[in-house]
Parts: C-alpha cells; structure tokens; sequence
C-alpha cells in the first residue's frame, strides 16, 4: 500500500512546492511511482511539472466538488513514474462550498482510497493555510514532511501547525506521524542558517531530517522551465539534496 505524505506549513514561501516537485521526481528516479497531489490553488507544482493549467479539464476540485473520478484527474509528466493531479484557482472557493457536505475532513482521503495502491508514494502539496482543504490532507495523510526556512521567523507559527497535527490525530486520523522538519533554503555562510539549524535540531531532535536543502539558483530556476531540477540540472546542489532526502525517506520506510 502507497504511503501518503503531505508536506504543510501555513507559512507561506518556506518550500513547500519545491520540496514537493523536486522529492517526487527523485523518488521517481530511484525507480519509485509517485503521484503528486496539488492541493494550492496556486496550482505551482503542476505548472512546476509541465502541466499546462490552461490544458487541464479535471483537476483536484472537480474530484472534491463535482465528484468526478479521481482517474480522470491524473496526468502524466516528462519523469517516468511520476504522476500528478493539478490544482486549479477555482479551490480558493472550495472550502466555502466543503462547509454543507457531509464527512467534509474526509473528502481527500476517500479520493485517494481507490488508487493509492497503485502508487509507491503519494505527496500532498499543501497551501499556505491551516484552512479545510489542508485538513483533508493532513486527514488522508499517513505522515507530514514539514519545511522549514532557515530565517529568523522560522519556528514562528511551527507550534500552530503542531497543534493542528495534534487536534487532527486526535479526533481524524489517529496514524498520522511527522516524517520530519526539513530544513529548506540553508546557506551555510550565514551564522544565523546554523543557528536556526541548531534550534530545530535541538527542539525536535531525531525527527530532523539529516539531508538540508541548500540555497541553489537552480533550484529556483527549473520552476520557471516546468522541470524538476533533476531534469533541468542533474549536477546541482539543489538536485543532489533532494536524491539524498529521497533516500532518506525510503531508507527510514523500509
């Protein structure tokens, strides 16, 4: 059975898409199948995947809203053995329209159900907000991969996400498990990086993934090519970290 991961923070601008797009690809490369969810209206990680928005006629809120097949939402992408459902702007009203259905937290994880023994790893992109569609996720979830920027803010609003992990464990989805904090946009020059990697590392001790992602132009430049950066640079820094995290992962799921 896939094992689902969603990767959420509320904070806004910590990694969260890329640390989705990139992880997926390289799970992909070691020969994993994985289906990336795209649960941000901003739809970044489909358009980061060479998904033209314009082009998609089912996406995650046809399957919430509509009740489409969830099938029908899968496209494929340029990596072998990667997957995705793209998001659309139209989920910004999602939510409001959740509110009158029944078993509304559920929704995500009954989409899911049917197909999630037809992939290795299922990785949840989710948006910026503790709102209802991140709840769905994070109830459908076996696990959450939480980013976290090497910045002075960072551990700002951590404990809100935790509390929200908590309440959702203890009343939704009692197996959901922190995979770990990642420590995303790490530049080691700076005293103030090693500093906030020394606080999360000594907050949250072995749930600290070992692999940190670096600063890396080219990490932020595949987006803009609708390629991982695995496929827009295979010798980056940025491609390297996310092949490490990728072990990683499957190191700590075996």
């Amino acid at each position: 059975m896939g094992k689902i991961i969603s990767v959420a923070n509320q904070k806004g601008g910590v990694g969260k898409t890329t640390t989705t797009i990139n992880l997926a690809a390289s799970l992909a490369t070691l020969e994993k199948s994985v289906l990336v969810v795209d649960a941000d209206p901003q739809a970044n990680a489909s358009s980061g995947l060479g998904v033209d928005i314009k082009e998609v006629d089912c996406s995650l809120y046809e399957c919430i809203i509509d009740h489409a097949d969830v099938r029908d939402a899968i496209y494929t992408t340029d990596i072998e053995g990667l997957d995705i459902v793209p998001s659309h702007i139209d989920l910004v009203g999602a939510e409001i329209e959740m509110l009158n259905l029944r078993e509304r937290e559920n929704i995500v994880r009954d989409l899911f159900a049917s197909i999630r023994d037809e992939y290795d790893y299922i990785l949840i992109d989710c948006s910026p907000s503790l709102g209802l569609i991140t709840v769905n996720a994070l109830t459908a979830s076996d696990s959450v991969i939480i980013p976290v920027q090497c910045e002075y803010f960072a551990l700002e609003g951590i404990s809100k996400l935790l509390n929200t992990i908590k309440i959702i464990k203890s009343k939704l989805n009692t197996k959901l498990e922190i995979e770990g904090f990642l420590l995303t946009m790490y530049d080691s020059r700076l005293r103030l990086a090693r500093q906030i990697y020394d606080e999360v590392k000594r907050h949250f001790q072995e749930l600290v993934f070992r692999t940190v992602i670096q600063r890396n132009v080219k990490l932020s430049e595949c987006p803009s090519h609708g390629l991982p950066v695995i496929l827009y640079d295979a010798d980056s820094t940025g491609a390297k970290n996310h092949l490490a995290l990728a072990r990683e992962i499957i190191e700590k799921n075996k």
